[in-house]
């Protein structure tokens, strides 16, 4: 480090030589990994500025609107930026979203209905998701299957690729299937995110067996680390988080679904109600903060990989399994940390709550938190609640104890989290 010496590490930051040592030898493996992802962030920061110049956006767009909302300008005019960033015919961008699963429920039940079929090619996914497919034999209140929807899924082989040839004896023997669901990223399982030209891969071969399917990607963690995103090679829908990658660290709540318009309408009549979709919703304020964020997001996303990708390095050489591995070409913002260990995993995660700029004292503890199966620690010390494109780590309690580490607004506050998380395990 530069600007802060070895006895600084020790006494303000209680980082071991171990550590210091190990950290010397990490950063400089990871340079060559640094340059390519500053000219992927380049590639996108000039894209979005492009999305913002071609709709004219001004001071006018941020707008505050109350009540019914009708002709919210800056609502209307950012579905249209997302939808030039996305490549995309139509966009829905509201703070109405509680978060990124409920994005994907108003896609899943816009476009799904009794007796069709959501099939999964990319195995089980991610836990908030199995309460709304009612995969929960306690939880079905609600669910697709509530509503006689039916889901599969075709688990991945046994080097996590998917498996081609059980898609199409699943899609040449069943009519019903409405709806592919391509999860992008890993999710609390141990794999690497799908890049997009194996996304491009599944949906290509997805469209030779039956064209009319909807190829739906669940977007999260994944916006900006690519020059491309899903609907620039043939996804028809995609939907994630606001308080993730593509809000920038600035977005105080919301999501986002962009995809082919009458997709995107459908989904809009489940946010709010047939006949008025997104032509309605108030923004209470917050459109500033929703183009802001955006504008951010390209360089915020990378300074998050590259913490992800000195992440990788320095708990390899500190002997740990990692997945991807620092020289990977990665496809989201998580980093996978194998402990093998609960109480490393425990003493990891709370090493990075202490190492957060908001609530530092705070000790984080398993819970049973709502839409999981397993107890849960989260760590994550962020201005915005929950945000996880900032620095923060969270791992089900179960074996084999894998945390999982993402965000970082800086890179700086990535690289002093993770020497603390270390050294509090070594």
């Amino acid at each position: 480090m530069l600007n802060i010496t070895k006895e600084e590490l020790k006494n303000k930051y209680k980082i071991n030589d171990k550590v210091i040592s190990l950290y010397e030898k990490s950063i400089e493996d990871v340079k060559g990994e640094f340059i390519y992802y500053d000219e992927v962030r380049e590639y996108n920061q000039l894209k979005v500025l492009n999305a913002l110049q071609e709709e004219g956006i001004s001071e006018s767009h941020f707008t505050n609107s109350s009540g019914y909302g009708y002709g919210d300008i800056g609502r209307n005019s950012l579905d249209r930026v997302y939808a030039r960033v996305f490549n995309s015919e139509s966009a829905l961008v509201r703070p109405h979203f509680v978060n990124g699963t409920h994005a994907l429920c108003c896609a899943l039940f816009g476009n799904l209905r009794p007796g069709d079929t959501m099939l999964s090619v990319c195995g089980t996914p991610y836990d908030t998701l199995h309460s709304l497919i009612g995969r929960c034999s306690d939880k079905k209140v609600g669910s697709l299957k509530e509503y006689g929807i039916n889901y599969h899924q075709i688990d991945l082989t046994l080097d996590n690729k998917i498996d081609f040839k059980s898609v199409e004896k699943y899609l040449i023997k069943n009519d019903k299937v409405k709806i592919v669901h391509i999860q992008r990223s890993t999710g609390y399982g141990w794999r690497k995110s799908f890049s997009i030209s194996e996304i491009k891969e599944i949906i290509d071969f997805v469209k030779k067996i039956h064209p009319e399917l909807i190829c739906f990607v669940d977007n999260c963690y994944g916006e900006f680390i690519d020059i491309m995103e899903p609907t620039d090679i043939g996804a028809d829908l995609v939907a994630g988080s606001l308080i993730k990658n593509i809000g920038g660290g600035i977005a105080p709540t919301g999501g986002y679904i962009a995809g082919k318009e009458e997709y995107v309408t459908q989904a809009s009549y489940r946010l709010t109600v047939p006949g008025i979709g997104g032509e309605c919703g108030s923004t209470f304020g917050v459109m500033r903060s929703l183009y802001q964020g955006l504008f951010l997001a390209p360089h915020i996303s990378i300074e998050a990989v590259k913490g992800a990708v000195f992440c990788a390095r320095i708990m390899e050489l500190a002997k740990f399994e990692v997945l991807p591995k620092y020289n990977d070409k990665r496809s989201d913002i998580i980093q996978c940390i194998k402990f093998n260990d609960k109480i490393k995993l425990i003493d990891f995660c709370r090493a990075i709550q202490k190492a957060s700029p908001v609530d530092s004292s705070a000790q984080c503890e398993p819970w049973d938190m709502p839409g999981y199966s397993d107890q849960v620690i989260m760590a994550a010390g962020a201005f915005i609640q929950g945000s996880s494109i900032e620095l923060s780590a969270d791992a089900p309690i179960r074996e084999p104890y894998i945390a999982y580490l993402q965000g970082g607004l800086t890179f700086d506050h990535a690289k002093i989290g993770i020497l603390m998380a270390l050294s509090s395990i070594i």
